[in-house]
C-alpha cells in the first residue's frame, strides 16, 4: 500500500505519531538515520496529560510498567526544606496522577515495540537528504546505508528528527532564540546514603541548583549548573564522576556517594522555536519545531503532544471527511504551547541560577511563601502534570456559550469511559441527552461522531468533544444546530476563524 504520510525521525516523537496515524488506518514510513535507538537516557519522565493521550491508543500502560512513578516534587534551601507539592489532589482528575520516570531509551523501546505490534517497522540507517513540496504531494530522496538513493512520493511529511532537523532546514525555517551560556552537568548513576522516597528532589544552593530524579532501584538523573561560560565555545574534556561528587559534596546534605556510572555530559541550554509548523504539505514537530530549557521536564512531552494534536486531523482531511484547513489549526493551537513553556522554563532557569546572597535570600524567602499556600501548590501540580493545557483561542472552538468545560478546555474524564478518542477511527463524542434530533444528528455526521451519545456532563446542556479530548463545542441541550454548523466547518462548507 502506497505510504499516505512519510515521517522523518523515530525518537518519541515520531514514534508517537506513526502509533497515532497507523491505528487511524494512515499508511505510513518512518524512516531514521541512526542504525539503532540510542541508550542514553536524554529526557525522562512523562506527564499525567501525555499518559492520558497514549493511553488512546493502549500504550500507556506498558510505559508505566517500564517506569517509576513519583507523586512529589520537594525544594530545598540548602538544608531546609522551603516548599513541597504532591499530585494526591489530582486524583479526582486523572488515571495518572504521578509523574513517570523513564529514560528515554525505555520510553523508545516500548513505543517502537508497540508500533511493531501495529504492523509498522521503523526504517533506519535510511536518511533524507532532499524533498519537493508541492500543492499535490511530497517527493522525497532517501539515502540508503548501502548508498542507494530511493525517491519516495507521499502526499504528506512530517518532520519529527530533532534540534538539528533536516526537514527544518530544507524548509528555510529560522530556528529563533538563543543559546544559554551556563554550563551544566547531567549524569545516570547509581547512588548511595540517599533515603528512596518516590519524589523529585531540587536543592538550591549558593553555588548553584541541584536537581536529583529518582528512575530505578537505586539509579539517580542528577542535574547541576556548574558555572557561566563566557563564550559559545564547548567544554574541551567530558566530566568524570569526581566532578560529580565535588558537587554532590557541596550541595547535597547527607554524605550520598555516586558510583557506576550510565551517562555523564556537559550541556547548555538552548530556547529556540520556528513561527509556523507547517509549510503546505509539510510539517514540524517536536524538537524539530521547538527546543527549551529541562526545567519542568516538558519537552518531550510537548512534543509528543504535537504529534497527538496533529494525528486526528491529518486522518481526517486523509479519509476525506475534513478539509485541509483544519490543518492550520496545528500549529495555531501548537505554537502558543511552545511559546508558554519557553517563557515558564527560561523563568525558572533564571531563577534557579540567580547568583548573590540578597538575591538567593529573596528568591528562597518568596518562594517558601508562595509555596505555603494550598492554592498555589495545588496550581503547581496542574501545571507540572500538564492537565492545565488548553487551546483557549483555537480556531477549531465552536461560539463561546457560557458552559463549563468552556471550548478548548481539556475535558473531563470519567472513569467508568473509555477515554475519547480510542478505536481506530478519529472520532468527536457528543455529550448530550438522547433525543431522537441526536439520534439523527450521529447517523448525519457517522464518519465524525461516535455511534451513540454520552451522558452530559450536567443535565440542561451538551458538549462536542475532540478526539484529543479537548472541548470543541458547549451549548445548550437541544442546540442541534451548533452542531451541525460545526460539523459544516469541519467538512470546509464554512471557514474555521481564529479567536
Amino acid at each position: 500500500m502506497k505510504p499516505e504520510v512519510l515521517i522523518v525521525g523515530a525518537g518519541p516523537v515520531g514514534l508517537t505519531m506513526a502509533i497515532e496515524l497507523t491505528r487511524y488506518k494512515v499508511p505510513i514510513r518512518i524512516v531514521d538515520k541512526t542504525s539503532q535507538r540510542s541508550d542514553k537516557s536524554k529526557a525522562l519522565v512523562i506527564w499525567s496529560r501525555s499518559l492520558e493521550l497514549l493511553e488512546r491508543a493502549g500504550v500507556s500502560a506498558r510505559l508505566i510498567e517500564a517506569g517509576y512513578k513519583v507523586d512529589a516534587i520537594k525544594l530545598s534551601a540548602d538544608t531546609k526544606t522551603i516548599g513541597r507539592f504532591t499530585f494526591e489532589g489530582l486524583q479526582s482528575k486523572t488515571k495518572y496522577p504521578f509523574g513517570l520516570m523513564i529514560p528515554q531509551s525505555s520510553t523508545e523501546r516500548v513505543l517502537e515495540e508497540f508500533l511493531n505490534g501495529l504492523g509498522v517497522a521503523v526504517e533506519r540507517s535510511i536518511e533524507l537528504t532532499t524533498f519537493t513540496a508541492s500543492d499535490d504531494g511530497v517527493v522525497s530522496t532517501l539515502r540508503h546505508a548501502d548508498g542507494r538513493e530511493e525517491t519516495l512520493e507521499t502526499s504528506w511529511m512530517i518532520g519529527c528528527d530533532g534540534a538539528h532537523s533536516t526537514v527544518r532546514h530544507l524548509l528555510g525555517k529560522e530556528f529563533l532564540g538563543e543559546t544559554l551560556l551556563i554550563d551544566w552537568i547531567l549524569a545516570d548513576v547509581h547512588l548511595e546514603n540517599i533515603p528512596r522516597t518516590p519524589e523529585i528532589d531540587v536543592f538550591w544552593h549558593s553555588e548553584g541548583v541541584l536537581a536529583i530524579f529518582p528512575v530505578a532501584e537505586n539509579r539517580y538523573r542528577i542535574i547541576a549548573d556548574v558555572g557561566t561560560a563566557s563564550d559559545d565555545s564547548p567544554r574541551r574534556d567530558e566530566p568524570t564522576l569526581a566532578d560529580l561528587q565535588a558537587v554532590l559534596d557541596k550541595r547535597f546534605p547527607g554524605g550520598v556517594r555516586a558510583s557506576d556510572p550510565i551517562w555523564i555530559s556537559w550541556f547548555r541550554i538552548n530556547e529556540r522555536k520556528v513561527a509556523d509548523y507547517r509549510s503546505g504539505r509539510a510539517f514540524l514537530a517536536g524538537d524539530a519545531a521547538h527546543v527549551h530549557s529541562p526545567a519542568g521536564g516538558q519537552g518531550m512531552n510537548t512534543g509528543m503532544q504535537d504529534a497527538c494534536n496533529l494525528a486526528w486531523k491529518l486522518a481526517l482531511v486523509v479519509r476525506g471527511v475534513a478539509s485541509d484547513q483544519l490543518l492550520d489549526s496545528y500549529s495555531a493551537e501548537r505554537s502558543p504551547i511552545a511559546e508558554q513553556v519557553l517563557k515558564v522554563t527560561g523563568r525558572a532557569t533564571k531563577m534557579v541560577t540567580a547568583t548573590g546572597d540578597v538575591v538567593q535570600f529573596l528568591r528562597n524567602h518568596t518562594a517558601s511563601l508562595i509555596f505555603g499556600l494550598a492554592p498555589a501548590r495545588r496550581f503547581a501540580a496542574n501545571v507540572a502534570s500538564e492537565l492545565s493545557i488548553g487551546y483557549p483561542h483555537s480556531p477549531l472552538n465552536a461560539p463561546h456559550k457560557h458552559r463549563d468545560p468552556f471550548p478548548g478546555e481539556r475535558a473531563p474524564i470519567r472513569a467508568d469511559e473509555p477515554p475519547v478518542g480510542a478505536g481506530e477511527l478519529p472520532r468527536f463524542v457528543l455529550f448530550a441527552e438522547s433525543h431522537e434530533e441526536s439520534q439523527d444528528l450521529l447517523k448525519r455526521y457517522v464518519a465524525l461522531l461516535e455511534p451513540a451519545a454520552r451522558e452530559p456532563y450536567e443535565p440542561g446542556c451538551m458538549w462536542l468533544v475532540r478526539p484529543d479530548g479537548y472541548t470543541a463545542l458547549a451549548a445548550k441541550a437541544g442546540d442541534w444546530k451548533a452542531v451541525s454548523d460545526y460539523f459544516d466547518r469541519m467538512a470546509g462548507k464554512t471557514a474555521f476563524a481564529a479567536d
